[in-house]
């Protein structure tokens, strides 16, 4: 942090702020003592121009098209790494050693069971809830069963707290879906990896071997690599702000998921096969292009833009790749992806697209993957759950671990009435 300092006039009255640096990424200006020394707050509506936090986690450069978790380019860890030791770098800071890796998923794969007594949780909904309703309801019913880790001062509380959210998820997600379609749960097979098991509770059956197809297994886990940590969105600041008031991890991770469910987070992606389905074929894209070039016209394209990346997403370079291996692997024709393909060319090739910097995102090809392999729409938003919950629990560890944390308080711009007497019902 250098030592720099911005000067804001305030009534005619100068006063001086600190200037801090991060490691990479723009200056900030300190305006902890803002109010204090000037008496006045600043007005930011979904805090778009205020750092909520100091965070060594995830880095975004939005206008170059830069996702980095510890500072690894997030298009190399999809291409080569696992999720497992991404689980592990979130975590912990670095790359695992090979020993170091094989330890840490030992110890997820020996927290994957759940509590007996919340099967019969489960019981408890409509059979025609959503998963994300069941899966807010569980995660945050954890704390009731798992005691001996919710003492947030311990750091040995923390650790095991997060080991077991972590291997819990894809638990807790496979037998929402389970339930949703009257089969029986599948119990955890830790002979398999992270992502082969929950892909066996999800579509395997008692009466009979399942076998997780490689190239899905592989697609899964870049999915959920690349949906791992995505810096301070909605979700994250929502477990952060939920986790400063000292609330438990698994309150903090319900919170996370409870955010997470809403269409402008975590349902991009069934909005954006929605869209595809709705196009049908390739031939009625030029159609579709000059709807959403109309603003009088409701139509938008879906998947394509993003709150903070002006230029091309880095997670759906590896996802469009990732559709041709699991396509091929599943020996799948679909008419959507074509459409898919060639929506992304015409519209990168539109000067309004390009003017307006409307590049596809993740969430443009990863619900046609996940189609392809065999989830219903209603589950899109709770793979995006199991994934992200890396992200919160390294998030909320971070906060925990920060002294200069305090319990989130956000000021307001007040326009309501002024004060007035209170009138007797019989005076009005």
């Amino acid at each position: 942090m250098a030592d720099k300092q911005s000067q804001l006039n305030v009534g005619g009255e100068a006063f001086d702020f600190p200037v801090l640096e991060g490691s990479t990424g723009p200056d900030v200006v300190d305006i902890r003592k803002l109010y204090g020394s000037t008496g006045k707050f600043t007005f930011d509506p979904g805090y778009k121009s205020t750092a909520s936090c100091e965070s060594a986690l995830t880095y975004i450069d939005g206008a170059e098209g830069i996702l980095l978790h510890r500072g690894y380019p997030i298009g190399q860890l999809a291409e080569q790494s696992s999720f497992m030791e991404v689980c592990y770098l979130m975590l912990n800071g670095e790359l695992p050693q090979q020993q170091e890796l094989d330890d840490f998923s030992w110890t997820i794969s020996r927290h994957t069971m759940l509590h007996e007594q919340l099967a019969s949780f489960y019981k408890g909904f409509r059979r025609d809830a959503h998963p994300m309703a069941i899966m807010c309801g569980v995660v945050g019913a954890l704390s009731a069963f798992y005691h001996d880790s919710t003492d947030i001062s311990d750091p040995e509380h923390r650790k095991i707290s997060s080991h077991r959210l972590i291997a819990k998820m894809p638990t807790i997600a496979a037998m929402a879906y389970k339930f949703s379609i009257g089969q029986p749960f599948m119990y955890p097979d830790n002979s398999l990896s992270y992502t082969g098991n929950f892909l066996r509770m999800t579509f395997g059956v008692p009466a009979e071997r399942y076998e997780v197809v490689p190239a899905v297994e592989k697609a899964m886990d870049r999915i959920f690599i690349l949906h791992a940590d995505h810096e301070q969105n909605a979700s994250t600041s929502t477990v952060r702000l939920a986790g400063s008031s000292g609330a438990n991890p698994f309150a903090c991770i319900a919170a996370g998921i409870a955010c997470l469910w809403g269409p402008a987070h975590g349902g991009a992606n069934e909005s954006a096969l929605n869209m595809l389905r709705e196009i049908g074929t390739p031939d009625r894209i030029p159609h579709y292009i000059e709807r959403a070039k109309d603003k009088n016209d409701p139509f938008r394209l879906m998947g394509f833009g993003h709150r903070v990346y002006k230029n091309y997403d880095p997670r759906a370079t590896v996802m469009q790749k990732t559709v041709r291996e699991v396509f091929e692997a599943l020996n799948v024709t679909d008419p959507v992806f074509e459409t898919a393909l060639q929506l992304e060319e015409m519209a990168l090739n539109d000067p309004y697209f390009q003017e307006k910097k409307l590049f596809p995102n993740v969430d443009f090809y990863s619900g046609v993957i996940l189609s392809a392999i065999g989830f219903p729409t209603t589950m899109f938003t709770a793979l995006f759950a199991l994934a992200r919950t890396v992200g919160w629990v390294a998030q909320w560890n971070e906060m925990i671990s920060d002294p200069g944390q305090v319990i989130g308080r956000p000021r307001q711009l007040y326009t309501g009435p002024t004060q007035r007497d209170y009138v007797p019902v019989d005076q009005r």
